[in-house]
């Protein structure tokens, strides 16, 4: 299997992203956007994928306009920056981010806005290198899929919520309350995801995806966890792959395997087939959110939504046990 992780080649790209970027690409990577010493309310801040957009809000309040620069639904490992984005990056008074090349040739953008003074923070920044697990065939790169864990996740918060503290001192404590409110949420979440996935019979506790984006999950909620493609959906799937994976599902009776919304289907059709001409009828058990969360506006478009959902579709699929409309009965999801 070829595994990548998330555009690792990106810096080779720079000069084709901010030579195409013409004027403002180059505005872009210099100046450090005004006076942060001051901030007038709400200021603005640009985070990029859902995942960090909805923590970000969770954390600034009423004290930011939060913006989110990849659309719901979007891959972020193949998102390509457009001349607006750069304009709003420049314009913002701050700027999250995932960090650890999830977000491919945007990295490159992220990274000149940083060193040119742009307050630009990855939300990853507090994890240990212990706490982060390895990209396949990578050395030195770590899977940047950290979301999956939810306590892992929580780190995030904090990390947001201490950025937030230094570029705005007066409202430190306002973050730093806002913070801990929702990590108590979060300690709800991680609890339910682990009641319900360990409900699960242990034989059958396999979790086969569309691609390794589930890694830290499986970590966190005790569930071996197979991708077709490698980290990054820039990754091709062989036939060796899909064959490796039939084998698998056939051995362990797999009764379900997973799609992603953000992907599409066909590498997971092809398991299903392999498994039935062998005798093994398996099943797509639904939809999950690995790179991306739900439509704008709905539950699953927040990451609590999100996690509730991939949870409880995973145990009910699997043979485990779950409250029928998840964490918060606000999931609607087909018998």
């Amino acid at each position: 299997m070829r595994r990548s992780v998330c555009s690792l080649s990106a810096c080779r790209l720079l000069p084709l992203i901010m030579g195409g970027l013409g004027p403002i690409g180059l505005a872009a990577c210099g100046g450090s956007g005004g006076d942060r010493s001051r901030p007038h309310y709400p200021y603005e801040v640009i985070a990029t994928t859902g995942m960090v957009t909805d923590i970000v809000r969770q954390v600034a309040g009423q004290k930011a306009s939060v913006r989110g620069l990849i659309a719901s639904g979007v891959d972020p490992h193949l998102y390509k920056p457009t001349r607006n984005d750069v304009a709003a990056l420049q314009q913002a008074a701050i700027v999250f981010h995932n960090g650890l090349m999830l977000e491919g040739k945007l990295s490159v953008v992220l990274g000149r806005l940083g060193h040119s003074g742009k307050p630009v923070y990855p939300v990853t920044a507090l994890l240990n290198p212990t706490d982060l697990l390895s990209a396949p065939g990578q050395i030195g790169h770590a899977d940047p899929h950290v979301w999956m864990d939810v306590m892992a996740w929580s780190r995030a918060v904090e990390a947001v919520a201490g950025r937030l503290a230094e570029f705005d001192p007066p409202n430190a404590e306002y973050y730093r309350a806002n913070a801990e409110r929702y990590q108590e949420e979060l300690r709800k979440l991680h609890q339910y995801v682990r009641e319900v996935i360990s409900s699960i019979p242990e034989r059958q506790r396999i979790l086969i995806t569309a691609h390794d984006a589930f890694g830290y999950f499986g970590r966190a909620y005790g569930i071996r966890v197979e991708g077709i493609q490698g980290l990054s959906t820039e990754s091709e799937a062989g036939l060796q792959d899909i064959n490796r994976l039939v084998d698998l599902i056939v051995e362990n009776r797999v009764r379900a395997v997973f799609v992603e919304t953000s992907l599409a289907d066909r590498n997971v059709r092809a398991l299903i087939e392999g498994a039935a001409a062998r005798g093994q009828p398996v099943k797509i058990g639904g939809s999950l959110y690995s790179d991306a969360m739900g439509p704008t506006g709905s539950y699953e478009g927040t990451y609590i939504g999100m996690m509730d959902h991939n949870a409880t579709v995973i145990a009910r699929a699997l043979g485990g046990h779950t409250p029928e409309g998840g964490l918060h009965g606000k999931l609607n999801l087909p018998e």
